[in-house]
């Protein structure tokens, strides 16, 4: 745990900020593996082991980090833009960095039902999965079709209840339902 924790603090701090975030476009979604591993160091020190659960944890907070933050990147792309941070929006384009918040939010969606294909959670996640991830899907939607002009802050917003919400129904789905849907 440790040593994954290292790794992470020299990606994160040396990697992603000193090298990658004015670097690329692409920052947010490399940046987004180190900022996703914090799941994997309670379940290493919990388990004293790497395994798919643990990666699997890491996988949804890596898929949700683009859409999470491209939404707060379109609502600040001037800030973004005069602190010279090439962010998505500013370097491609809002109505191109809205699609790609789309693409990502429906691979989040997905990612968020492997815990319940490979066992690791039960009905109650997989239900509150696929309802949370409806509410992400209508935000991302929002902003590409609706006139609403404060949808990608209110994307943001949601994001952030999103994930919140999301870790409790793994957690209160692993002490209420026991795992009994695979042989």
């Amino acid at each position: 745990t440790a040593w994954l924790n290292l790794a992470s603090w020299v990606g994160y701090g040396i990697i992603y900020t000193v090298y990658l975030k004015r670097a690329t476009p692409q920052n947010i979604v490399i940046g987004g593996l180190f900022g996703a591993a914090p799941p994997l160091f309670g379940w290493t020190a919990v388990t004293n082991s790497i395994d798919g659960g643990g990666l699997l944890l890491v996988l949804i907070i890596f898929a949700w980090t683009p859409p999470h933050f491209w939404a707060l990147a379109i609502d600040r792309v001037e800030d973004y833009a005069k602190a010279d941070v090439p962010m998505l929006p500013i370097t491609h384009g809002i109505e191109y960095t809205k699609f790609h918040i789309l693409l990502y939010t429906i691979i989040m969606i997905i990612v968020t039902i492997l815990p319940y294909l490979i066992g690791m959670s039960n009905l109650l996640y997989l239900l509150s999965a696929i309802a949370l991830g409806a509410g992400f899907l209508y935000w991302s939607l929002a902003m590409i079709y609706g006139s609403n002009e404060r949808a990608p802050i209110e994307t943001f917003r949601y994001s952030i209840i999103y994930l919140m919400a999301l870790f409790v129904a793994l957690l209160v789905d692993h002490y209420l339902m026991p795992i009994s849907h695979l042989p």
